[in-house]
């Protein structure tokens, strides 16, 4: 029994929310993603400008159509990221339905998303984590397990999921290394309310990602993901192949850190992040580039045969 409000499984095909990622989720795949059925979303950070932000929130709220499911904006709140205030006040502007916070304490968007009935899921990867984002108010947690694209846990959906869910009794996502029917049924019967699907969207005809992007997608196995800490200051999951490409030794990469400083996406170097590209272990089952709707269905279809048995 699912503890999302009635509201939030409005209109899903699957119980599933289409991850919010960095250079790859805009209007056109959030759109697309809540036409399909599933909840979508986008990270604040790819839009580039406040205007443009302000936008983007503007017609992901006109566009997808009555009846279809929620949207939600994914904000970052590490103390390093310059642009923070604005977005807030932009929150209050358009009332997202759901908030994703990432990299930081949710405690500043909590009040500002209540105040309008808002629900906030926190992004953790650890256990300790899930406890402070319990205890600071949020509705939710969204489990970043080990085998996510991009920014990525450690700990194994198996044994965070159960340990998570002994303690909080709200909406629980669950993502990492999700890209099946069946992995979005596992992710219910281990005690998620949700799964978060990533890499198996950058392919999407709608993302943002660049043709290479989802080119290299395609041809890559979970033997080319590449875990270090070394680019962002967070461990994250990258292709080798794009690692390699843009002058990185990959073997190098593993075990090395460097100091986590967000600024504002607009001071941002475009280029660095244009060509390193990020993917989940779950990165065998992209096999073709296919519109949102199509990965969606599919999805779908492999999920009810699982529940099926």
């Amino acid at each position: 029994m699912t503890r999302a409000p009635e509201w939030m499984k409005q209109g899903l095909q699957l119980p599933a929310i289409a991850a919010p990622m960095f250079l790859v989720s805009g209007p056109d795949l959030v759109i697309a993603a809540r036409r399909a059925g599933v909840i979508g979303s986008f990270p604040v950070t790819n839009a580039r400008t406040l205007d443009e932000l302000d936008a983007w929130m503007s017609r992901i709220s006109a566009e997808a159509g009555e009846g279809a499911p929620a949207w939600a904006l994914n904000m970052i709140t590490h103390r390093s990221y310059t642009r923070f205030d604005d977005e807030l006040a932009l929150l209050a502007k358009h009332r997202p339905p759901i908030v994703i916070t990432a990299l930081g304490s949710p405690a500043r968007v909590i009040a500002a998303a209540h105040a309008y009935g808002g629900l906030v899921l926190a992004d953790v990867n650890t256990v300790e984590q899930a406890r402070k984002a319990a205890a600071a108010g949020a509705d939710g947690l969204v489990l970043v397990c080990a085998g996510a694209g991009g920014h990525t846990g450690a700990l194994s959906a198996f044994a965070f999921v159960p340990a998570v869910r002994e303690f909080f009794d709200g909406v629980i996502v669950m993502g990492g290394a999700v890209s099946s029917g069946r992995a979005i049924r596992a992710a219910e019967i281990l005690g998620a309310d949700f799964a978060y699907l990533g890499t198996s969207l950058i392919a999407a005809e709608e993302s943002l990602a660049h043709r290479d992007y989802k080119d290299m997608l395609v041809r890559a196995s979970v033997s080319d993901i590449v875990l270090s800490a070394a680019l962002t200051g967070a461990p994250a999951n990258w292709l080798r192949e794009s690692l390699i490409a843009a002058g990185y030794d990959p073997a190098a990469l593993v075990g090395e850190k460097t100091v986590m400083n967000l600024g504002a996406p607009e001071d941002a170097d475009k280029k660095r992040w244009r060509d390193v590209w990020s993917a989940g272990q779950g990165v065998g089952a992209v096999t073709r580039i296919a519109p949102a709707a199509e990965i969606i269905t599919t999805l779908a279809a492999a999920y009810q045969n699982a529940r099926a048995l």
